[in-house]
């Protein structure tokens, strides 16, 4: 028999986050932003579907990642995620709200179920990562190497083959 890790007791953030958004990232929810640089895109935009990527903290130290289910405003969305207020619980459609100085979604503050309301904490996010969108590659790209089969003769020991 093989025991399994504490953690692996409750539903953690990661893998829930994956299931409802479709974003193929594995590992602690810090490592995601990182993981996720060509092949998905990023940005500091919310969209629906789109992963919230938070930052670890000293109280967050692998940080957390939840999927946002709706935008309500330029400075607000609903987020679904688990392992937030209650260990390895699920919330569904919870407001997060952007508190950053430039209104530019670098800090957030989210609903929480001991205050019944957006949580007196603030946490700073890496950005959001868009489900189903690869980012373009730039025209000056090193492509990679590329073989083609031919039917050419091709030398052996520097000579070509006599023909028929």
């Amino acid at each position: 028999m093989t025991a399994a890790p504490a953690q692996a007791r409750y539903l953690q953030c990661a893998p829930f986050a994956r299931e409802v958004s479709g974003i193929d990232l594995h590992g602690n929810a810090d490592t995601w932003w990182g993981q996720a640089a060509g092949r998905y895109a990023r940005g500091a935009t919310p969209q629906a579907g789109a992963v919230m990527a938070f930052k670890a903290t000293r109280a967050m130290p692998v940080g957390h990642v939840a999927m946002v289910s709706q935008v309500v405003s330029d400075r607000e969305v609903l987020l679904t995620h688990a392992n937030w207020s209650h260990r390895g619980g699920i919330e569904r459609n919870v407001r997060a709200v952007d508190v950053s100085a430039a209104g530019d979604w670098s800090v957030v503050r989210v609903w929480y179920a001991g205050v019944g309301g957006l949580g007196t904490s603030s946490y700073p996010l890496a950005g959001f990562i868009y489900a189903g969108k690869s980012p373009t590659p730039a025209a000056d790209a090193e492509l990679p190497p590329l073989t083609i089969a031919t039917l050419a003769v091709a030398p052996v020991a520097g000579t070509l083959p006599a023909a028929d």
